[in-house]
């Protein structure tokens, strides 16, 4: 389920049209990243991974959809950083994925 949500991700972000192609490229990157550390966590910590994925997944849709909702969009940055809090000494390479990743999507219109 996590390799079919950040695949889902990735299509998503390469089908935008509300992004230029160095974001999109940027974006897929730092997914990639993701997808490697969301798998190593899953490891230990499946449901705490697939929230990470299913936050990503939404804070993806709300940064590259057409009709930006700016609410709609803090409120799943804010899941998503959440999703990985507690995960700062266990898996900082996780935790710093996130983070460039809500960076990224912050930086992509609003």
């Amino acid at each position: 389920m996590i390799q079919e949500t950040i695949s889902k991700i990735e299509q998503n972000i390469r089908d935008a049209k509300s992004i230029d192609d160095t974001k999109k490229n940027e974006l897929l990157g730092l997914v990639g990243s993701l997808k490697k550390e969301v798998i190593d966590l899953s490891n230990t910590n499946k449901e705490d991974a697939e929230s990470v994925a299913n936050f990503t997944k939404s804070s993806t849709h709300e940064a590259i959809k057409s009709e930006k909702n700016k609410s709609l969009f803090e409120l799943s940055l804010k899941g998503l950083s959440e999703s990985v809090a507690k995960f700062e000494v266990s898996h900082p390479d996780l935790v710093a994925t996130v983070n460039s990743i809500c960076v990224s999507l912050s930086n992509s219109g609003f």
